[in-house]
Formats: structure tokens, sequence, C-alpha cells
């Protein structure tokens, strides 16, 4: 069998990169494996495919090291027309499920599974091999059929049917500069229209043009050669004073000064094909055009612009000058046909309402419907009938549909200054280009909601990963903004609701530009927030706006009735805070668990809208950040509300005990836990006398500590009763034994301790199953304080006996739990000896250094962190004073 990752079959691709790299099983492989795969397309310059490759990759790679735990293998080889990627995991014997078996592909909602449904959806080809120890699934991904350098490209044709030319192809070069001047003329410039270089260099282009005023051009001369790019027709005066019909492409170019300029490209009218692009029919016998040209290609120009936001650019500019008018602008209808969105516009204030939506049909007085025709011969005397031109000085407008196959797809329209300036006619002609552009504008249109739905699904996938990467709720909230600006907004601010009985409170504010963010949120705080409703979908919140045009006028007013240096800082910041939130404002609610937990609140600039896509994709991303921030908010509950037990099952701080050093120190075992299964207590029983434990419960965490507070709290009851030792512990296990299932063994050396009036003190110990206590005497010997005896929670009838000791000025008695006793580093224990041997170590020191000592020998025995609790309690009798 051949090695994962290895290409087995025969392809007619041939390989030319390969990039590979293996993550280890565990959740931040998927995240690494998706910028590994990005960067890596991205470097081979294929941004095509990056997104669908993205996407299945993370699928791929998530079934590998999360569901079937093993490393993944990710190989990436690029050819020449696309590129295929290799995940292989360690786990060969998974069922594959196939379309049409027994076994059904993963449904559209499951949260795994999903990988071979996606590839089957996005991919080109993809597959699955095996070898005895890996299984391999692989996809490949076509690049668009876009040749490099090719632009346009014709079938090889007979020599027939080939375009006529001269047996000496002229092409003019007529290089004009910024003023419309010639600048260079070449010989064949010469050859063509019989004027030298001499003559007509320093003369404007314009004294020779013969411009055409036909529909589909109405550009003059001067406007054109302002343009980046022109292709058409015209004529150029001859030095007889005959007009020559030439076909000229002209590009606007600069030197390497700046200074910009246009380069004319000229041929015979009747050799176009030698410029023209693409290539329009053979010539007819008579060596007239043929009439068969394209449509699309008279309105727009050739060639066409390959993104929407150009073409639909170009077809308002050309509509324009169509019909002589002074603006124009072209709405797209959105899927259901009840609203336009405003996506470009020409002659009017920049970027003027942008992505602003207008119902379809709006009644009389305002659009009436979109779906026919119109013409408004004066707007000023029908206010509002198109909204968009409101305050613009437009006075004339015509509006005709878009339409493919019956279903409208769009509005375009032109308008004018001066009022009566169209009738029916200019409405058909307007039409008739409508209709010539509506397929490629649709067509267009639907290729760029592929685009951002595939990079709508990468957005999501990397998101999602991100929001269940943590369970903070600050680092939460600041995820939420960051993922949203600069990407779907140009600034965001997240209101959260502690309770249903709470209002919202501003809790996050971010915007694209830091020096915004402080003025914003002053803003924000000055106005009521919005209100939580739970109706989903995102809707309009003009408050922001208003109350930044109000804050930018009252300080345009203030600061101009002062002296004239102090206008500067404070109009500025209010003004660029007022032109920040002066756009679109949107709030999307965080509803999870059945309640608004938040509101997500995203902003444009002034005079910027939101594109519905943008607003369906934020809806999107709004329900995960919801529940991310709701479980973060959970989780803060549990473990504010597991602390605060943990607090109470802890004894309070050790008492004073006269003649006696008391030092405790302790450690519980797991992330966030501050009780285990180790305790410990010191405590007064009656004057003179003090009670002291240590114990340790079968097991770690919140069950063992459970049992810890009762043996605690038993402990001083009864001790304080007055049963001594023994007593103290028999009833102690009836109590464990009494909770049946739930009841846990315990180890415990329980004592009371006495001092005495010579400086000694008095101790009695029993010591039920327990770590025997160490006795440290001031000339260094070590031995156990007392003797093994049964532990508790085990028997029912059990025999304790008390043990009695003095410990002598500069004794010391050592207590610990096995999680001291059993720290382990591979084989080796440190065990009694050696907690003996640090303890001999520790004459003379006072208990709080005994304790440390012993603790630090405890983490030092071992690299890893303990796994288990552990106390230790020191006591020692300080040496007597000498006077």
């Amino acid at each position: 069998m051949a090695e994962p990752g290895v290409e087995t079959r025969t392809r007619s691709s041939v390989i030319t990169a390969r990039a590979s790299a293996s993550f280890d099983p565990l959740g931040r492989s998927v995240a690494t494996a998706r910028a590994f795969v990005r960067d890596t397309l991205q470097g081979w310059g294929y941004s095509d495919v990056v997104d669908d490759a993205v996407v299945l990759t993370s699928e791929l790679v998530t079934n590998a090291v999360i569901h079937a735990g093993t490393a993944a293998d990710v190989l990436c080889l690029r050819t020449d027309d696309g590129v295929r990627v290799e995940v292989a995991d360690r786990y060969p014997e998974r069922e594959v499920p196939l379309q049409g078996s027994g076994g059904a592909i993963a449904s559209l909602d499951s949260e795994n599974g999903r990988g071979l449904l996606l590839c089957s959806t996005l991919a080109s080809r993809w597959g699955v091999e095996y070898t005895p120890t890996h299984k391999q699934v692989w996809f490949q991904l076509d690049l668009p059929q876009r040749p490099v350098g090719t632009r346009s490209a014709g079938p090889a044709l007979p020599t027939a049917l080939l375009p006529v030319a001269d047996e000496r192809v002229r092409v003019a070069v007529a290089q004009v500069d910024r003023a419309g001047a010639i600048a260079v003329w070449n010989k064949d410039a010469e050859d063509l229209f019989g004027y030298p270089a001499e003559q007509v260099l320093g003369k404007p282009l314009a004294d020779l043009a013969a411009w055409p005023h036909t529909p589909g051009i109405g550009t003059g001369v001067a406007e054109a050669l302002q343009l980046s790019r022109w292709e058409g027709s015209y004529g150029i005066r001859g030095c007889d004073g005959r007009v020559i019909p030439v076909y000229a492409s002209h590009l606007r170019v600069r030197d390497t000064h700046g200074e910009p300029s246009t380069v004319c490209l000229l041929v015979r009218d009747d050799e176009r094909a030698i410029l023209q692009t693409p290539q329009r029919g053979p010539v007819g016998d008579g060596g007239a055009e043929s009439a068969a040209t394209d449509p699309f290609e008279v309105f727009i120009g050739s060639p066409a612009p390959e993104d929407l936001d150009g073409l639909l650019q170009r077809t308002v500019e050309r509509a324009r000058d169509m019909l002589d008018g002074d603006s124009a602008f072209l709405l797209l209808a959105t899927d259901d046909e009840t609203e336009l969105e405003v996506r470009a516009t020409t002659g009017l204030p920049s970027a003027r309402q942008r992505f602003a939506r207008v119902p379809v049909e709006a009644g009389t007085g305002r659009y009436g419907s979109a779906r026919m025709p119109a013409v408004h011969d004066d707007l000023a005397a029908v206010p509002g009938a198109v909204p968009l031109l409101n305050s613009t000085g437009m006075r004339s407008v015509v509006t005709v549909p878009l339409k493919v196959e019956g279903r409208l797809t769009g509005s375009l329209g032109v308008a004018a200054e001066a009022p009566g300036r169209y009738s029916n006619e200019e409405a058909l002609r307007l039409q008739f280009a409508a209709d010539r552009i509506a397929l490629a504008v649709e067509s267009a249109r639907l290729g760029e909601l592929e685009r951002l739905r595939r990079g709508s699904l990468s957005f999501l996938v990397e998101a999602s990963d991100l929001l269940a990467g943590t369970l903070d709720r600050d680092q939460t909230l600041a995820l939420m903004a960051q993922m949203t600006v600069p990407t779907l907004a140009t600034w965001c601010a997240v209101y959260t609701i502690a309770d249903p009985a709470s209002d919202p409170q501003l809790s996050y504010v971010l915007h694209e530009d830091e020096d915004r963010i402080d003025g914003l949120k002053a803003l924000l705080s000055k106005i009521a927030p919005p209100d939580p409703l739970p109706t989903p979908g995102a809707r309009v919140w003009p408050a922001p706006g208003k109350a930044a045009q109000r804050a930018a006028v009252l300080t345009s007013q203030r600061e101009g009735l002062g002296p004239a240096p102090s206008v500067s800082s404070g109009l500025d910041t209010t003004l660029a805070t007022a032109a920040a939130v002066g756009g679109e404002t949107v709030v999307l609610p965080l509803f999870a668990r059945n309640r608004v937990i938040g509101m997500l609140t995203l902003g444009k600039p002034a005079d910027d809208h939101f594109r519905q896509e943008i607003l369906e994709l934020a809806e999107d991303l709004s329900r995960r950040a919801a529940l991310a921030l709701d479980n973060a908010r959970l989780y803060s509950e549990r473990v504010a509300i597991s602390h605060s037990l943990q607090r109470s099952l802890l004894p309070p701080e050790p008492p004073d005990v006269p003649g006696v050093e008391v030092e405790v120190i302790y450690r519980a075992a797991g992330e966030g836990n501050e009780v285990g299964g180790d305790f410990y207590d010191v405590f007064p029983i009656r004057d003179g006398a003090y009670g002291f434990a240590i114990g340790d419960v079968c097991g770690t965490g919140p069950e063992a500590a459970a049992v810890t507070g009762l043996a605690r709290h038993a402990l001083r009851l009864l001790a304080r009763e007055g049963f001594g030792g023994p007593a103290v512990l028999e009833r102690l296990n009836a109590a464990i034994l009494d909770e049946g299932a739930r009841s846990r063994f315990l180890t415990l050396l329980y004592g009371e301790l006495h001092p005495q009036e010579d400086g000694s003190a008095l101790m009695k110990l029993v010591c039920a199953g327990h770590p025997l206590p160490l006795r440290l005497r001031q000339d260094g010997t070590v031995e156990p304080a007392a003797e093994p005896q049964p532990l508790l929670g085990v028997m029912e009838d059990l025999e304790l006996y008390e043990e009695v000791i003095t410990l002598d000025p500069g004794d010391v008695l050592l207590c610990v739990t096995d999680g001291v006793t059993e720290r382990r580093e591979g084989t080796r224990m440190l065990g009694d000896e050696g907690l003996a041997e640090v303890l001999t170590g520790c004459t003379g020191l006072t208990a709080g250094a005994v304790a440390a000592r012993v603790l630090r020998a405890v983490e030092r025995f071992a690299v890893e962190p303990a796994s288990d609790d552990m106390a230790i309690l020191a006591l020692r009798v300080p040496e007597q004073q000498t006077p």
C-alpha cells in the first residue's frame, strides 16, 4: 500500500509545488490547520479557492483530531489547474458513510460528521483511500478557467473567415497630455491622416476628431480622454478635409513623474478587429460592418468590467451619458423582490445612500411600482417620489426595471437638474439598454453572492472556533466585537442584561479607528440603550446618529462663541464622532436559553448602509455569540458558587495557642478547587485545651470535599461535648457509615494539645489509618509519635485508643497527608523515609519554616504539578528564653 499523502493515480495535471504539516490530536490543531492551508494557498496565488479549501480542511481535521482522537497529516499539492488537499489520520477502521448506502450522511444540522458531505458539495472531485495504518480523505478544487495573461480568446478559424486588413497594417499612436494636446504622433499616424508630426504636435486632438452623438455614446472626446479606458468608433479629419472613420482604444497612463496622459491607438474602422475585444462577426461582402453586433457591448463598451461593482458603475455612467443626464443610479432587488438596494450612483453625493433599501411597491406618491417604467417631469411637484434624490437638486427622472425571465432583478434610473427633460421616448431607450444588461448584471450578482456565501461559511467556522475556546465573559465580549469590526461593521457596541429584571448595560465598545473609541463610548453612555426585544433579525436604531448630530450642532454653537484658538480640539472630536456613527445603526438581539441576554449593535459611518447579506451574516454570528456569552455567564456563576461553597468548608484561621507555634499549609488538587479530600483543623476545646486534626478522604474534588465538611464539623462538636479522642472518632465513624452509598473511607489523625506551665506541651493522639506523625527532637532525631490504628468509614465496631506524648521545648510535631509522602517522579517516591530526611534538617527552625521547607522539598521532588491534595500541619514548642 502507498504511504498517505502520496498520489497513487495517474492524473493529467503536473504537481508544481507541495506543502505538508502534521497536527497533534488537540483542539487547537484545527485552527492551526486552517491557518496552514490558508497561508499555503494564498502564497501560491490561489485565492479563488482559499475559502472552500479552509472549510473542507477544518471539517476533515476536526474528524481526525477531535472525533477519531488521532494526529492528522495535511498535504497540499499545487497543479496548473487547481489544488489537491489530502488529510490522513491513523484510524483506518472507521466506516465511511456513503450516499445511497445503509448509513446516511450526517444531517446539515449535525455538529459533526459533515466533512464528506461538504466534500461532495464544494469539491470538484474527492475520495477516500485506505492503508493498513491510515485513512486518507482527499479533495480537488479546480481553478476558474482563466489562463494567465488571457483576457479573451476565440477559436481557430479558416483563413476565409479571418478579418480583412491591408497588406501593411497601420496603427496610429497619438499620446495626448493632461490638457488634451497631442504630444506624440507616430509615422503610421502621418500615413493614415496625412499630417506630419510637426503640424499636429501641441494641438488639441478634439480639433481633428469628428465625434458622433448617437445612442450609447454620449460622452464627448474631452471626457473620453479623461476615462481610464475607452474603446469605440469616431472619425479623424484628414489633411484633405475628409473624415476618416477609425476604431480607437484609449488608455489613461501616468509617467514616472506622475504626469497623466492618454495613449490613443487608432486603426481604420474596417480593420477594427485589430484592436477590438472581444472580436465581432465577420465583414460582409460589401465591406460594410455586419449588423450582428452585441447590444450589451454597444451599451457597456469593451472590455466589460469583470466584477459586479465595476459593471454597475459602468452601467450608471453609460446610462447618464446616453440620456445626457446629470446623475444616474442603479438598485438591485432582494431575493424576495420586496425591496431594492442602492448599489451604484453617479452625479450624486459621494456614496449617497449606498446599500440603502426602499420598497418595490411603495404606493402612489413614491415609486408606485418599480416593476414598470416611470417618468417624473418635476420632482418638486411630488416631493418624496424618489427618496434617493431628495435634497440633490434633481427635478426630472426616468426609471426602468431590470428583469430576467420575467423576474424583477433591479431598477435603473437617470435624473436631470432641469424639469421636463424626459419623455416616453427616453424611457424606451433606457428600457432597451436595461434589457441588454439585465442578464449580465444578474449573473455577476449571483457570482458575488456565491463568493460571499463561501466566505461567510469560512468566517462562521473560525468565529465558532474562537468563541468555543473561552469561558471567560470579558474575553467573549471582546471576541464578539473584534470579529465584527471591521469585517462586518465600522463600529460595534455590546449591551448585556444580567437578569430579566435588569436594564441593559453597555459592556464593550470597539471602533476600527482606536482614536474614536472613547468618544463613541461617551456618546452611547449618554443615550438610553436599545429595547431588548426578542424579535429575531436586525432592526434599525436611529438614536446614536441623532444624538451625535445634536452634540455636533451644540458643540459648533458653543465653540463659535469662544475665541478662535479654542475652536479646534473639542469641535474636531465631536464632529469626528458624529461622522463615525452618522450612518446606519442596527441592533441584533443576543437570544439564548429562551431569553434576551443582551444586544449586539453594529454601525456604519455617515451616509453608509449595511448590505442585506452582511446583516444575515451578522445574525448568524449573533446566535453563536449569544450562546457563547451565556455559557460564559453560567460558567462564571458556577465558579462563584463553587468557590463560595468551598470557602465555607475551610476552617477559620488557627487560634493562638499559648506556648506552641502552629503552622498549616494546604493545597487542593485540580484547577479551581480550594477544597479537596485532604483537610485540617485547629480549634479550642476549653480553657487550656486545644484540638487539632488532619485527615484524608478517599478521592479528590467536590465529592471528597463534602465528606471533609462533615468530618470537620463533627470533630468540633463532639470534642466540645467532652468526649475523648477515641470516643470522638468512633462517633465520627458511625456518622460516615450512616451516609450509605455516599460514604467514603477516611484516614484521620486527631489530637488534643495541653500547654504545660514548664514550657512543654502534653499531647493525646489517635492515628486512625493516617500517615504517622513525626517528632523532631532538638538533637535532630526523628521518630514516629504514634501507632497506626484502623481507618474510619469501613468497619462499624472500632476499638481505638489514645497515646500520650510530651513535646519538650524545641521539639516539632509534623503531621502530613499522603499527598506529601506519595509524591512521585517516575518510579521514585518521596515516602516516609524521604520525609524524615527532610525533617532532620529542620532542627532549630520555627513551625512556619519547617512547613515551608517540607512543601519546597515536595514541589522539587518532581517536575510535574502535584496530582493529589496535600496538607501540612507543624506544631512546635519554642525553647525557653534565658533571662
